[in-house]
């Protein structure tokens, strides 16, 4: 009884003074900043490394090209969620509570959703480009132009923010399971559950995609394959000065095909995890343990931070357009203009 006595009175709530206040997880100082600390650092690496990103190429005139106004765009997706959801998902992930009111709750939600998903609409659109400019390289500039890419922008943009809002700002999420979401509702709580029909198209959008990405990729690696083994077997062959070009263009997009595929797949491996346990939640009444669940929320929400560091590891360019942003060289009236590829190695 004693016992009994004293584990309700250890119990810490999110709000004291209000029934029907959510548990609050009590942390010892130290663990507390710990999680703070690597939960934050996601954060700073997200708004930081895609605001690099995007003042890359949007300064940069020898950036302007389709596929970077996509990775810039990609990036600007990225940028958000570290700015509208990382920083109060820290706070809730940590604190097990929500304290920043009921309708940023819904907008936040929202936001997370919509930057989430054109994050994976912008990584398809980006997947098809690759393998116009790997199949194709010559003619490629005539097929997919500035302005392909512009819509490809426009959609991602648009059918991500519908999605959302459309679902989580109207409440359809709710419908059909009240009385399950009367039960798991507190005060101090920000959930979003999904009924079953809404998850099983939060899927298919998600499923669709990625097989789409997997197989058009899987072409753009065989195609590349045959182009090396191509270019092997002609080596010590006399070439014409269209045939050479034609094979150091095809070697920057297979390059630049690899790169995006690793980004692809690091996307890939942060969401499919929470995707399959959002469906199975769906179906069977929310079984997933809070701490398995954020868990699978911060793996989604660091791969926002990850392209900036997979960019800058295989981007020659990318660190050089960094180098000359921190110094302050980008302030100059000619900076723009400047050669990025100048000591890029010409290496696969």
């Amino acid at each position: 009884m004693v016992n009994d006595f004293s584990q309700a009175e250890a119990v810490e709530l999110c709000y004291e003074n209000v029934n029907g206040s959510c548990v609050k997880t009590p942390y010892s100082p130290g663990p507390r900043a710990i999680l703070y600390a690597i939960l934050g650092l996601g954060a700073v690496l997200a708004v930081f490394g895609n605001l690099l990103v995007m003042i890359a190429i949007l300064h940069f005139k020898q950036l302007h090209t389709p596929t970077n106004f996509l990775i810039a765009s990609l990036a600007c997706a990225d940028f958000l969620v570290g700015v509208t959801v990382m920083p109060f998902s820290t706070v809730r992930s940590v604190e097990s509570c929500w304290y920043f009111g009921e309708s940023y709750c819904k907008f936040h939600t929202c936001f997370d959703t919509s930057f989430c998903f054109a994050s994976l609409f912008h990584l398809c659109c980006i997947s098809i480009d690759r393998y116009i400019a790997v199949t194709d390289p010559l003619t490629y500039p005539t097929k997919f132009t500035v302005s392909v890419s512009g819509i490809c922008i426009v959609l991602s943009w648009f059918f991500s923010v519908t999605y959302s809002f459309s679902i989580f700002y109207t409440g359809a999420n709710e419908e059909g399971i009240e009385e399950l979401v009367v039960a798991l509702t507190c005060v101090g709580g920000c959930q979003a559950p999904l009924n079953q029909n809404w998850v099983l198209l939060c899927f298919l959008l998600f499923f669709v995609p990625t097989v789409a990405m997997v197989f058009i990729y899987g072409k753009i690696f065989l195609v590349a394959k045959y182009q090396v083994r191509k270019i092997e077997s002609t080596a010590n062959q006399a070439q014409s000065s269209s045939e050479s070009y034609k094979e150091r263009v095809a070697k920057r997009e297979r390059k630049a095909a690899k790169t995006l595929g690793i980004a692809m797949a690091a996307f890939l491996v942060s969401w499919l995890p929470y995707i399959i346990d959002a469906v199975i939640d769906a179906y069977m009444n929310f079984i997933t343990p809070p701490y398995v669940y954020e868990i699978l929320v911060w793996c989604v929400y660091y791969n926002s931070a990850m392209n900036p560091l997979i960019y800058a590891f295989f981007y020659p360019w990318f660190r050089k357009a960094i180098k000359l942003i921190v110094s302050g060289k980008v302030l100059r009236s000619d900076s723009s203009t400047i050669n990025l590829f100048s000591e890029e190695p010409d290496t696969d």
